[in-house]
């Protein structure tokens, strides 16, 4: 089956359809939730609500390639994390004081692997997570992050800025660790 009859059987309800487009894009949507969210448990739940959503809305889909799937499905994701973190009160800003710290050398971000990338990622507090993922990973410009968040456009800069830096201290701190 082909990624645009599934979206066709979609729309019809069809079930075989619905577990074919949940089957394909399960995985990468999971790592899209865990990146916001930091419990497996908590991750799945979201990403079946998302995926729910989308077939709730699948009307409004209009196919044009295959990565336009993804990339609709990736939005919805964020937007469910981005609930799920106000409903658990999440989304609070930390002050200054919390980021403060040093840079790191060049070429030690390099010598790391996604996933120990990624865990430092998860290190950070919810608010400066969920503005780091949604600027660098996903593209939304501070405009767009603001609007979401309900937050200033220089609240999401300085959230960006403060992420970076606990990123760069924590990478300083284990230097010795990364450079194997």
């Amino acid at each position: 089956m082909t990624i645009q009859k599934a979206i066709e059987g979609c729309k019809k309800q069809d079930r075989i359809s619905q577990k074919y487009v949940f089957d394909t894009y399960s995985d990468g949507m999971l790592m899209v939730c865990l990146r916001y969210v930091k419990h497996l448990p908590d991750a799945e739940e979201i990403m079946l609500s998302g995926f729910y959503s989308f077939f709730k809305v699948i009307d409004r889909f209009v196919y044009s390639h295959e990565g336009s799937i993804a990339g609709w499905l990736k939005k919805i994701m964020v937007n469910e994390c981005l609930m799920f973190l106000r409903k658990k009160g999440a989304l609070k800003i930390v002050n200054e004081e919390y980021a403060a710290g040093k840079g790191i050398e060049d070429g030690q971000i390099e010598r790391m692997g996604a996933n120990e990338i990624l865990r430092l990622i998860m290190t950070l507090p919810p608010g400066y997570r969920t503005v780091f993922n949604l600027f660098v990973v996903e593209g939304y410009s501070h405009k767009e992050i603001a609007g979401l968040l309900g937050i200033m456009e220089g609240t999401s800069k300085s959230q960006l800025n403060k992420a970076r830096t606990l990123l760069q201290k924590e990478v300083k701190q284990n230097e010795t660790y990364y450079e194997k």
